[in-house]
């Protein structure tokens, strides 16, 4: 067997990373609502964060935050970030560029690491709105835990049912938090162990899905 060159092997692993982001908003809306909170962790393909990561809280107006729907307002009110917003002085450009600085030193590459989180695709709107470049760095594709859990719904109830409580918390870093602790739980509780079907056993179950009846 030839041997694999130590910088082909690192090559590798950083193009399995994943980076992880969450945000918290006025609002769901992307045509009137704000992005006020940003955090991002990195992790390698078996979810160990790399570094510290970054959490970060934007200022927004009075208006941005008056015009919060009252459930929204009250969530936000309760876990602090309405007055961190007041008080914080950081832009929107040096948030994104906090974030994009820290995913930069583990993912050198761009459009290499695609984005994970719960419900992630609401929160690229807003990053595709308001952090464009930080946005196109990013591999298109996503890693959505929820989707996992609407199949364990559906497929494996006792895991949907098990699955660790969440706290709750509403801020972007203890989501992204939860959202890792979650992708493991599945990773223990529903994947193949490892090494998985070996190659025979892989084309086997293919081929059976391509076979007339076999595939749905």
């Amino acid at each position: 067997m030839t041997p694999v060159h130590p910088v082909a092997a690192y090559a590798v692993r950083v193009a399995d990373h994943l980076v992880w982001i969450d945000c918290e908003m006025t609002g769901l809306d992307l045509g009137k609502d704000k992005l006020i909170e940003v955090a991002a962790l990195v992790t390698d393909a078996d979810l160990n964060v790399l570094g510290e990561g970054v959490d970060l809280v934007i200022h927004a107006d009075d208006a941005a935050l008056d015009a919060m729907p009252p459930v929204v307002r009250d969530m936000h009110a309760k876990s602090g970030l309405t007055d961190e917003v007041r008080a914080s002085t950081i832009t929107m450009a040096e948030a994104e560029q906090a974030v994009l600085a820290y995913v930069q030193q583990f993912v050198p590459n761009p459009r290499t690491a695609p984005l994970c989180g719960n419900s992630i695709a609401t929160d690229r709107g807003f990053l595709a709105r308001d952090m464009p470049a930080l946005d196109s760095f990013l591999h298109y594709r996503m890693i959505d835990v929820s989707s996992i859990k609407e199949l364990c719904r559906r497929w494996y109830p006792r895991v949907y049912f098990g699955q660790p409580a969440k706290g709750l918390a509403h801020r972007a870093l203890a989501d992204i938090l939860e959202s890792i602790r979650e992708l493991e739980y599945y990773r223990r509780a529903i994947f193949v162990p490892l090494p998985g079907p070996d190659v025979e056993a892989a084309k086997a179950i293919a081929a059976d899905l391509l076979e007339p009846g076999g595939s749905v």
